[in-house]
């Protein structure tokens, strides 16, 4: 079963219909075949399964699903190396960079972070890689670094955690300032007198957003 069978059914599948509204929803940066997510998950499914048992990335595919238009095929490339997440190596962190900076929409970039998670997780060296995306001048790289350790609970690294953070406050982009509010909120389940201690000490530097997303669950 070929990865490029599954690109071939996403065409067929294709509903012009639906196509007009997804296009909307993101503010029509991109062009959409219309195959809303469930529907793209049943494609996804049997592809997916036959391409773990190779335990190698096929990055000639996402690269492919990369530069293609419709916005879906960004979808499967990123959902595909969320399936195949555990045989990344370290080395793949710059092939990651470059989707998270290319074609950036929060769409993908929430995919990718877990991914980027799960391959930090596995090499703690990455961490000052990490770090460094939490200060760059891109703010998908930094959304990345800040959301990376999401559903993690008790294996959270809390100190990595906090210079990221410190890193992004005094923020008046949206897509940063929703992001902290979601690690944060997302640790509380796990440690809600750390979470409420952090957004005390530094509620002056803080969004109001962020504050409202960090303490929902307080």
């Amino acid at each position: 079963m070929s990865l490029a069978d599954l690109l071939d059914e996403l065409e067929v599948a294709k509903d012009s219909q639906k196509a007009g509204p997804m296009e909307a929803y993101m503010r029509h940066q991109f062009s959409f075949l219309g195959i809303a997510a469930p529907e793209r998950n049943v494609l996804y499914k049997k592809y997916f399964l036959s391409a773990k048992k190779t335990k190698v990335i096929d990055w000639d595919f996402v690269d492919t699903c990369w530069e293609k238009e419709p916005r879906e095929y960004q979808y499967v490339a990123a959902n595909y190396l969320k399936a195949m997440q555990s045989y990344l190596t370290k080395d793949d962190l710059p092939k990651l960079e470059h989707l998270v900076v290319t074609k950036s929409w929060w769409d993908t970039v929430d995919i990718l972070d877990r991914v980027v998670g799960s391959l930090v997780a596995d090499h703690p060296e990455l961490e000052e890689v990490i770090l460094k995306w939490s200060i760059s001048d891109n703010i998908w790289l930094r959304r990345v670094a800040i959301d990376h350790q999401l559903l993690r609970k008790e294996k959270t690294d809390i100190q990595l955690m906090e210079k990221i953070l410190l890193n992004n406050l005094n923020q008046t982009e949206f897509f940063i300032n929703k992001a902290i509010g979601w690690a944060l909120r997302d640790y509380s389940k796990t440690n809600p007198d750390w979470v409420a201690s952090f957004i005390e000490k530094n509620k002056e530097r803080m969004a109001e957003l962020s504050i409202n997303e960090a303490s929902k669950y307080l």
